[in-house]
């Protein structure tokens, strides 16, 4: 039988505005061969499971043990709502 379930722990997020504080804070890398119009990610956020492309609007989530991943800003904004 399928159930449904609501996540129950708080995460912290912030937008990315793609500036170089945000990088550095968040160890986010800019490909030097990289350019909008190719395949490659422009901004790249290290993450446990290996590299992640963030675009700037994405949200940047930090989880409960201080890792982070990026989050499409409109996933972000239909999943959360903010609470503090």
């Amino acid at each position: 039988m399928i159930h449904k379930y609501r996540k129950t722990a708080l995460i912290e997020a912030e937008q990315f505005n793609g500036t170089q504080t945000m990088m550095v804070k968040y160890g986010i890398f800019v490909h030097p061969e990289a350019h909008y119009f190719m395949d490659k990610p422009l901004y790249t956020l290290k993450t446990k499971e290996g590299d992640m492309e963030v675009k700037p609007y994405d949200y940047i989530a930090t989880g409960i043990d201080g890792e982070h991943w990026a989050i499409d800003k409109d996933i972000f904004e239909r999943t959360y709502e903010r609470c503090d």
